[in-house]
């Protein structure tokens, strides 16, 4: 079990995503569980298998990442679309 707590805060945008593409890979190829806490909803989702969006302590919605992503509660309320 990897558990990474906020990995893209205070690093540049394109650090950021070579982080995400190593995670992504010891997903894939090295079977490992991975525990991201990320405020980057959108980056997060994109490689998340299960996903859990907690607010005020609470789940308020859960789901397969790329569900979540095309979600109109996240759409709205985290990437203001």
């Amino acid at each position: 079990l990897l558990m990474l707590d906020e990995p893209s805060l205070g690093i540049m945008p394109i650090y950021v995503n070579k982080i995400l593409k190593i995670v992504k890979k010891l997903r894939d190829e090295e079977a490992m569980s991975i525990l991201i806490v990320e405020q980057e909803i959108k980056k997060a989702l994109k490689i998340a298998d299960r996903a859990y969006v907690i607010q005020n302590g609470h789940i308020i919605l859960e789901g397969k990442g790329e569900e979540l992503l095309n979600s109109s509660l996240i759409k709205e309320s985290y990437l203001g679309i």
